[in-house]
């Protein structure tokens, strides 16, 4: 089993790949999420051909991906 992944190094991963995104109309957020017990950077694209463009890990952090369509103001 991998290390686990603390919240510190996840949030400076995240702010690494928000910097990297912001401009990316395909990427709608990147935050970060609990998943198997470890912290990792969720990044919810418009589509899913954008997923393409996002990397695996950042700074040993896992990366995922969910296409949640775009977001607009109810």
């Amino acid at each position: 089993m991998g290390r686990m992944t603390d919240r510190a190094t996840a949030r400076a991963a995240k702010s690494a790949l928000a910097t990297r995104f912001a401009a990316d109309p395909g990427v709608a957020a990147v935050g970060l999420a609990r998943q198997d017990a470890e912290y990792v950077v969720r990044v919810d694209l418009v589509e899913a051909a954008a997923g393409s463009r996002v990397p695996h890990h950042v700074d040993g952090v896992r990366v995922v991906t969910q296409v949640i369509g775009t977001v607009r103001p109810l």
